[in-house]
C-alpha cells in the first residue's frame, strides 16, 4: 500500500463491540501508518458525539461534535468526511480505519464515503466484526435499540435483531473473534446467513490485505435489493437449516396476513420478495429477524413496466428479471428464505402453500380477494 494516490479507507462495524475493537486494533498493527477514526454515540441521541482518532500508540486527538436534528448518525455523517479529508491532506496516513459505533449500519456510511471522496480518499472495503457465539442471540433479540441503550436518534425504531442482520449481510468480509464458546452450529449459522462473505479470523494476520481489496458500492446495494438479492440456497448443517420456498402464483392477501405472525416466528431470520393478488404491480420485500417483520414496497415488478422503461432500470434488475421470467407472470414470483436452528420445513411448506391462491381463486380473478385486508394498513392504498 502506497501513501501516493487517494487514501484507502476501510469501514469496520458490528454490534459485537469487543470483536469490533479487536479487529480495529489488529488492522492498526498490520498496517504501519494507519489510524482509526471513531465516533462514540453512547451519549446520544440527546447529547453530543465524541470523535477520537488513534493509532497503535493510543489517542492522537479527540473532539465533540453537536447533534444534527437530534440524530447522532447525522452528526457522524457530517463530521466524518471533513476528518477523512484532513487525514488525507496530511499524506501520512496509509490506511484510515473508520470504526462505527455499535448500532450504526455500514451501508449508509460506506455510501457517504464512496460518494464524497473526490479523489482524496477512496473506500477500499467494508468489514463486520462478529463473535460467532453471539450470532444467534443477537439475531433473535427483538428488543428495540432504545431499550438496549443503542438508539442513534430519538426516532430510531430499529430492533437489535434486524440491525444486526443488516450489518452482517452487507459486508463482504466478516472478521471473526476466536471465542472459546463458539460451537460448530454457530459457524454453520454464520455460513448460511451470509454464504458469499469472506470469513477472516482476527488473529490470522490477513485483515490488512483484505482492508484494501476493493469495494463496489453499487454492487453491494444491488445485492441488498429484494429484486436481485443474493439469497442463501437450501442448506442443512450442524442442526442449522435454510429453507428456500419459491412459487409463481400470487398470495391471497387475507390468508397471508393471518399467517404473518406464525411465519415471522418460524425462523431466526427470513427474507425475500413476494407478490399479492390484489397488488400485481408491486414487488414486496420481506425482512424478518428477532420476531419482528418488515413488509414494504420495493418498487415495481419489471413485468408491470412498458418496454421503454427497461433501459432505465439498473442492469442488475434487468438480469434478475430475465432469469426469473415466466411466460404468464413475468418476473413476479414468491422467493422467501428461512434460516434457523430447528427449522420446521414441512410446517413452513404447508403454511406458505396454503396462503397461495387456489385454482378456483385464480380463475375468479381479483374478485376472489375481498378487501380490505391487513396489508392495506401495512402498505397503504392498493397499488
Amino acid at each position: 500500500m502506497s501513501p501516493e494516490g487517494p487514501m484507502p479507507v476501510v469501514v469496520v462495524g458490528g454490534l459485537h463491540a469487543d470483536a469490533r475493537r479487536a479487529t480495529v486494533e489488529q488492522l492498526l498493527r498490520e498496517v504501519p501508518g494507519s489510524v482509526a477514526l471513531h465516533h462514540d454515540l453512547s451519549s446520544g441521541p440527546t447529547s453530543t458525539v465524541r470523535r477520537s482518532i488513534r493509532d497503535t500508540t493510543g489517542d492522537l486527538s479527540w473532539a465533540d461534535t453537536p447533534l444534527i436534528n437530534d440524530c447522532a448518525c447525522c452528526a457522524l455523517r457530517e463530521d466524518l468526511v471533513p476528518e477523512l479529508e484532513r487525514l488525507a491532506d496530511g499524506a501520512l496516513t496509509r490506511l484510515a480505519v473508520v470504526e462505527l459505533w455499535d448500532s450504526v449500519e455500514p451501508r449508509a456510511m460506506a455510501e457517504v464515503i464512496a460518494a464524497r471522496g473526490d479523489g482524496v480518499f477512496r473506500l477500499t472495503n467494508v468489514m463486520t466484526a462478529v463473535d460467532p457465539a453471539l450470532v444467534l442471540a443477537c439475531l433473535t433479540n427483538g428488543d428495540d435499540l432504545a431499550e438496549a441503550g443503542l438508539a442513534a436518534a430519538l426516532t430510531d425504531e430499529r430492533t437489535v435483531g434486524d440491525t444486526f442482520a443488516r450489518q452482517l449481510e452487507y459486508a463482504p468480509v466478516l472478521s471473526l473473534a476466536d471465542s472459546p464458546a463458539t460451537g460448530r452450529d454457530d459457524l454453520a449459522l454464520l455460513r448460511q446467513l451470509h454464504p458469499t462473505a469472506r470469513q477472516i479470523h482476527i488473529a490470522s494476520g490477513k485483515l490488512g490485505v483484505a482492508a484494501v481489496a476493493g469495494f463496489d458500492v453499487a454492487a453491494a446495494a444491488a445485492a441488498q435489493h429484494p429484486a436481485c438479492a443474493r439469497l442463501p440456497h437450501d442448506w442443512d448443517e450442524e442442526g442449522i437449516s435454510t429453507f428456500v420456498w419459491q412459487r409463481r402464483r400470487p398470495f391471497h392477501p387475507g390468508r397471508l396476513y393471518a399467517a404473518l405472525e406464525d411465519l415471522c416466528c418460524a425462523a431466526a431470520r427470513s427474507r425475500g420478495r413476494f407478490w399479492l393478488a390484489d397488488r400485481p404491480d408491486s414487488l414486496l420485500a420481506w425482512d424478518a429477524a428477532g420476531g419482528a417483520l418488515c413488509v414494504e414496497h420495493a418498487g415495481p415488478w419489471m413485468a408491470s413496466l412498458p418496454d421503454a422503461a427497461w433501459e432505465m432500470m439498473p442492469a442488475e434488475r434487468r438480469t434478475a428479471a430475465a432469469l426469473d421470467w415466466h411466460p404468464e407472470h413475468g418476473d413476479r414470483c414468491q422467493h422467501l428464505v428461512f434460516t434457523s436452528p430447528g427449522l420446521d420445513r414441512a410446517g413452513l411448506l404447508s403454511l406458505l402453500d396454503s396462503c397461495l391462491l387456489t385454482d378456483d381463486e385464480l380463475a375468479s380473478g381479483p374478485a376472489s380477494c375481498s378487501p380490505p385486508t391487513g396489508f392495506d394498513e401495512l402498505l397503504g392504498a392498493v397499488a
